[in-house]
């Protein structure tokens, strides 16, 4: 089967990885251009494309593949099957017709659950007991198309977005594969989705680990864990930026004010909320490395009665 792979990011490495291993031919790797990054400006090339390269397979990084002359390249490629893997871009309708097989996407979550972006770190912030893979025949429609097979993953207590991201990449990885083939043996099952229970969420930014004091501490722990590794959950200690990597949720302490240090011992640091106490665990302060708290405090002095900000 002649396969034409679309990905970008560290997530769609391990589903490229998986359909080489299982023997498909891979034309073509189909990936986001390389950017900028990083104080020299030095471009950087989609994790996608490096694991490519390294298997010998040809590259494309369209601006837009939505354009027909990039439409026209693909479809001299003549795949019997795309394969879809957090690639960025919305496939026209040209391309969605091109294979005989159709464009299966592997999305990272329990559609119709969570489609659109950042659906990993969506679970995470949400609290979720449960989050997985879903493989689906791509249409038009942004994740709506009709879903072929499902993987659930329970998330742990202490799951953050980076822990939860290599988990589905390995569970969308074998389900692709799985998936890829039952559609050539002609026994996968199409379903549509029930568009009533579908949710949407959207891209992550910067600015959302702003943190706000006023929120329930269990909420803000969850951003915390959700924003792990990016972009990372902020606050304002002394007018510079402090980067919380872990925290723990505690009962009571709502008499101060929110975003207020409430205690402070050698090896503790709590911070009253909208509702209950978050103790920090592991932080960031401005030009500094990542440390345990114990370690913050004992370089760097903290009072009671400090007031973190946004």
């Amino acid at each position: 089967m002649r396969v034409i792979f679309m990905g970008t990011p560290d997530f769609a490495t391990g589903t490229l990885e998986a359909v080489i291993e299982a023997g498909y031919d891979v034309v073509l790797a189909v990936t986001q251009p390389d950017k900028q990054k990083g104080r020299g400006k030095a471009l950087q090339a989609p994790p996608v494309k490096a694991c490519a390269l390294a298997h010998g397979i040809e590259v494309y990084q369209p601006k837009k593949i939505r354009e027909a002359e990039c439409v026209e390249y693909l479809r001299g490629y003549q795949p019997d099957m795309i394969i879809v893997a957090a690639f960025g871009q919305i496939l026209p309708k040209e391309i969605l017709e091109m294979p005989r097989y159709g464009c299966v996407n592997v999305h990272a979550s329990l559609l119709p659950n969570y489609r659109g972006a950042a659906p990993i770190q969506w679970a995470v912030i949400n609290g979720d007991a449960v989050s997985g893979v879903t493989t689906m025949r791509m249409d038009e429609g942004l994740d709506t198309g009709d879903i072929i097979e499902k993987a659930e993953v329970i998330l742990a207590e202490d799951e953050t977005g980076g822990s939860l991201f290599d988990r589905l990449s390995k569970v969308g990885a074998e389900l692709c594969v799985h998936t890829m083939q039952s559609i050539e043996a002609g026994t996968a099952v199409y379903t549509k989705q029930d568009e009533s229970e579908a949710t949407h969420v959207g891209m992550i930014s910067k600015q959302m680990g702003n943190i706000d004091w006023s929120r329930p501490a269990r909420e803000i722990e969850r951003l915390i864990r959700g924003l792990n590794p990016w972009p990372s959950a902020y606050t304002l200690l002394h007018g510079k930026t402090l980067k919380i990597w872990r925290a723990a949720v505690e009962p009571g302490g709502d008499s101060q004010a929110a975003g207020m240090v409430i205690s402070v011992t050698k090896k503790e640091c709590k911070v009253q909320t909208g509702e209950g106490i978050l103790s920090l665990l592991e932080v960031q302060l401005e030009g500094k490395k990542r440390m345990e708290i114990e370690a913050f405090l004992r370089g760097y002095k903290v009072t009671e009665g400090a007031q973190l900000c946004r």
